[in-house]
């Protein structure tokens, strides 16, 4: 599998939504099933997913898959 992959299974499954939603323009917010838990549902599978760290200013920048992508690039996870 991927990293792509993983990423869209670990999106899908935290927020409760099909894989073809999880394209690198959803935003936070923007659907009703990413608010604030659901944040941090993800942050989680995430951290579990690429055995990362995140710290608390990447978890709030983190406001879209395209960003969630860079934040994971920080930790060295390629796309």
């Amino acid at each position: 599998m991927t990293n792509n992959e993983r990423l869209v299974t670990a999106f899908a499954s935290s927020l409760n939504i099909d894989a073809s939603q999880v394209v690198d323009e959803l935003e936070y917010n923007t659907i009703p099933q990413w608010d604030s838990v659901a944040h941090m549902v993800l942050v989680a599978a995430l951290e579990k997913e690429f055995d990362v760290m995140l710290d608390m200013d990447d978890i709030i920048e983190m406001s879209s898959v395209k960003i969630a992508k860079e934040i994971l690039a920080k930790h060295d996870v390629a796309f």
